[in-house]
């Protein structure tokens, strides 16, 4: 060899030389003999230097690795036997060799293996035992080959070609088969050999184990001998970091989820009794952080066995590693939270893992807890159908908290339970089958979006929703035979109606089972009641779409919508409160079709005149029935019809009108049919009710062209009137008041009196001291009375009440200032200070009303300090803080009005005649004249909560 090359390999050469042996290297590579030279040095021990050594070796590494084929048999032949003589040189060496070169010579043996084991040396290991025996410089070398081994067969770091991963796969299947557990005893006798004598290489063979562990055998080294040996390793301290690793790798190797949990369970049990799980006793950080990475090895484990069991189907086995993990909770905890940064990242995948299966297992839970157990009755729910029905809601909160979490989680999970019951639905018990598809209803607000859009957006998320959907609509399921699943149909269905804008092509289906006897016409009454209000929610949800099938679905509910007196016996299959919502079904469909108003306003009249004839009938048998029971029904049934006509009205809108849909002129003859019920003497109550809130609706869908018929229903109502009456009919008036305004003023000023006559007629009649219904009656008309004065004075229509004559006039601002002082119900109150407030800003100008002025002065304005002063006006209260504010502005409106005559007046006279202290009138002064009101308002509830006792 080059000798002058070859000083060039020592580091400290100059850069000549290092680039001499460089290019030397390079020559030796490509020499085809020159690589003997080398093995010739190592077996004859030629050269004591270590870089030449480590040079020698670095040639022979590459005649293998990239031109072994090139060698005849003999050479072959010679590298095997220099390697080997080399090994055997080193049991005698008096110094072991400098470990960059053992771990060289490693690299080769490693990569003479790979080539010849299959071929020429299946001897391989054989051959090194029996020339390094227990010898620990030839232990040491053979554990330092076998990691080589390792790193070149499994090493995932290190690319290959799929050539040598096959090789790869069929030398460890080889190995297997032949002379693993032969090289597991040589471990065994290597640990048992030095364990107390040589740590290094104890430490080197726990490292090979763990290596080994992940592909060969499990039980050659989970048994007892091996795991009591590594666990007494755990307690030497030179070995048991290395130990613990080596536990780890044992730990994590694929195996059956039974096997992995007791195998865990009963290393667990050992290291606890050993004192290993005490953690703050332990003051090597070093160790902990290996010791950290065993527990979450351990429990990662678990987690995967726990994962597989329920996959399975053995609850019962799940349920033991589930309480396997909970008891290494604690544990994990106090590695999580020690301020060893790295013991804590150590445990930080046990944490996630176990964070998501203690959701998951809380889902589980959640999801077989929301089953229907055998005992719930559904035709007669009681106390604990009801206690149980609470308990689902308590569930569902529980279901959204998760979902907050873990969204993807939840989505996941009910799409496993969902598929999996839809598909058997036929054969599955129907609590099971009801839960599935109320998992999917409960989605909807466990990941909530705006206006239902659960169809667009996230991806993954809608096309999931789409999936259970359409599942759900081709099932089949909605023909279950039991009353719980087809409401949950019908009720997900509704939730889910952004579905059908997306695939309308299941709309007709649908429809289909809200028609037929799945739905209205079901043999429950309870499915058929909820049918109604949901049909009617989906067709308005989808109108847009309804267009096909308008003329199909008004045929198909005609006898739905029959008007059932009571004469005839029938029992209907809808209840009228049902009958409402599809009335309202029919308006929509009619009025949000794309038919021509022609059309629209025919079948619009289809749908309402049976309800005329009828209700012409009724009322005249009602006129001549003499049985109060029959006179009840009937007038029951002519309610009915009001309702269903004033209902089918709701589907109108600012942008379809009664007017553009060509209606007014059948709702104006519903009007005339219905205005006679109101002369009748029997059943006052019942039939003024019904037209009542019909005369609500026409006012706002037929505007102006309801008014002619206002003041003669006005007369009919106010005759022979009770509170209620009253009360119930000034709402009708404000509201024709708020809208019409000027153009409902004659008609205001011809029924004011006479309106106010009859509420003071009531309002006066002797009730018992103690009949407290009477007396709330009062309260209440009074208060519909102040909020009539407030709508007019508030519209603008004060003239009205001026036009009414002086003495009428005088009467009226009187019941005013009685209600604002004299009755202790703060929220009259507030109303009579705003209609006070309203008439000094309209009246108590300079050219105001003779009079007025007057008034103002002697009731107005001690109103405002008399009611308040009452020990009934509560200043804690807030309705009261309320009217205290309306009797605010009244004051400050008079000083706007009234400018300093206001104030001297308060100053000179009013004041100092309620003995209030000349700095405090000062002060009340200066208050009413600052310019914001709202620095006012609060001095005034000062100054009262001052003057009260």
């Amino acid at each position: 060899m080059d000798e002058q090359a070859l000083l060039g390999l020592n580091p400290n050469a100059d850069s000549d030389f290092r680039q001499r042996a460089l290019a030397y290297f390079e020559q030796l590579k490509i020499s085809p003999d020159a690589w003997q030279v080398c093995a010739e040095a190592l077996a004859q021990r030629t050269y004591s230097d270590d870089h030449i050594k480590f040079f020698c070796f670095q040639v022979l590494e590459h005649q293998v690795k990239y031109k072994y084929s090139e060698l005849t048999t003999v050479q072959q032949q010679l590298i095997r036997e220099t390697l080997i003589s080399w090994l055997q040189a080193q049991m005698l060496n008096p110094q072991p060799e400098k470990t960059f070169i053992r771990n060289k010579a490693a690299q080769v043996f490693a990569l003479l293996f790979v080539t010849e084991y299959l071929t020429k040396w299946p001897k391989f290991f054989f051959d090194i035992l029996s020339v390094v025996d227990l010898n620990p410089r030839g232990v040491d070398l053979y554990l330092r080959i076998l990691m080589a081994i390792d790193s070149e067969l499994v090493d995932r770091d290190v690319v290959h070609t799929s050539e040598e991963a096959r090789r790869n796969t069929l030398i460890k299947d080889t190995m297997r088969e032949q002379c693993i557990p032969n090289l597991v005893e040589s471990w065994y006798q290597i640990l048992q050999n030095y364990q107390y004598t040589n740590s290094e290489v104890t430490c080197q063979c726990l490292e090979v184990v763990g290596a080994y562990v992940s592909w060969i055998d499990l039980s050659l080294i989970a048994n007892d001998r091996f795991i009591n040996m590594l666990l007494g390793h755990m307690s030497i301290e030179v070995l048991r970091e290395e130990a613990c690793d080596c536990l780890f790798e044992i730990v994590n190797k694929g195996m059956d989820p039974v096997d992995k949990m007791k195998l865990v369970e009963s290393l667990c049990q050992v290291l606890q009794s050993a004192g290993f799980f005490s953690i703050d006793q332990e003051e090597d950080v070093d160790f902990l952080a290996r010791f950290s990475k065993l527990v979450n090895g351990m429990g990662q484990s678990l987690i995967v066995s726990w994962t597989k069991l329920i996959k399975n189907g053995d609850i019962k086995n799940a349920q033991e590693a589930l309480q396997a993990i909970e008891t290494k909770v604690a544990l994990m905890l106090q590695l999580l939270i020690h301020e060893d940064d790295d013991i804590s990242s150590n445990i930080i995948g046990f944490c996630y893992d176990y964070l998501h299966i203690l959701k998951q297992a809380i889902m589980l839970a959640v999801m077989k807890k929301l089953t229907y157990d055998e005992e719930y009755n559904f035709e007669n729910e009681g106390e604990d159908e009801a206690m149980f029905v609470e308990y689902r809601k308590q569930l569902k909160l529980l279901l959204d908290r998760l979902a907050q979490v873990s969204p993807e989680l939840l989505l996941a999970s009910v799409r496993r339970v969902f598929s999996s019951t839809l598909q058997n639905w036929q054969t599955t018990r129907f609590m099971e089958v009801e839960v599935a598809i109320r998992l999917l209803y409960m989605l909807a607000e466990a990941l909530p979006v705006s206006h239902g859009a659960h169809f667009s957006g996230d991806v993954s998320k809608a096309s999931a929703l789409q999936d259970m959907m359409r599942t759900l609509v081709t099932s089949g399921v909605s023909s279950y035979q039991h009353t719980s699943v087809t409401l949950e149909f019908f009720e997900t269905v509704v939730r889910y109606e952004k579905f059908f804008t997306v695939e309308p092509q299941h709309i007709p289906c649908v429809l289909m089972a809200f028609l037929d006897h799945r739905g209205l016409r079901h043999s429950s009454a309870k499915v058929r009641s909820r049918t109604a209000y949901l049909f009617s929610r989906f067709v308005k949800s989808l109108n847009k779409q309804m267009n096909p099938f308008i003329e199909d679905i008004l045929n198909r509910i005609q006898d739905l919508l029959e008007l059932s007196p009571p004469e005839n016996g029938y029992q209907s299959l809808l209840s009228s409160d049902d009958q409402l919502f599809i009335y309202e079904t029919a308006g929509v469909l009619i009025v949000n079709s794309e038919y021509p108003a022609e059309r629209k306003q025919a079948l619009m009249r289809n749908l309402l005149t049976p309800l005329m004839e009828k209700f012409k009938i009724l009322l005249e048998k009602l006129m001549l029935a003499q049985d109060e029971e029959r006179q009840a029904s009937l007038a029951d049934c002519l309610n009915h019809a009001v309702g269903f006509a004033s209902r089918t009205s709701k589907a109108f809108s600012n942008k379809q009108t009664v007017k553009q849909c060509g209606c007014s002129e059948v709702y104006l003859d519903c009007l005339q049919t219905f205005l006679p019920a109101l002369s009748c003497p029997l059943q006052k109550d019942i039939l003024r009710s019904g037209v009542r809130t019909f005369l609500h609706r026409m006012i706002i869908c037929l505007e102006e062209e309801v008014l002619p018929f206002i003041p003669s229903a006005s007369e009919h109502m106010l005759k022979d009137c009770e509170a209620k009456d009253l009360q119930e009919f000034i709402p009708l008036i404000n509201q024709i008041t708020a809208k019409f305004k000027m153009q409902v003023s004659p008609f205001l000023q011809q029924m004011f009196m006479p309106l106010l006559h009859a509420i003071f007629e009531v309002l006066l009649r002797p009730a018992e001291e103690n009949d407290q219904s009477a007396a709330l009656e009062k309260q209440m008309l009074r208060r519909s009375y102040f909020a009539f004065l407030q709508t007019v004075t508030g519209s603008g229509m004060s003239e009205v009440i001026a036009n009414q004559g002086a003495e009428n006039v005088e009467r009226v601002l009187v019941t005013v200032i009685q209600g604002a002082v004299e009755y202790p119900d703060p929220i009259a109150q507030k109303t009579c200070f705003i209609i006070l407030s309203k008439l000094v800003e309209l009246w108590g100008g300079k050219d105001g009303p003779v009079g007025f002025a007057d008034f103002v002065y002697k009731h107005i304005v001690p109103a405002c300090f008399l009611a308040p002063l009452k020990q009934t006006f509560d200043l804690a209260d807030a309705q009261t803080v309320l009217a205290l504010s309306e009797c605010a502005v009244t004051l400050k409106t008079i000083h706007l009005k009234r400018g300093p005559e206001c104030v001297q007046y308060l100053q000179q006279e009013y004041l100092p005649s309620l003995q209030v202290a000349p700095e405090i009138i000062q002060e009340f002064c200066q208050a009413l004249q600052q310019p914001d009101a709202k620095v006012f308002k609060n001095y005034l509830k000062v100054f009262f909560q001052r003057a009260k006792p």
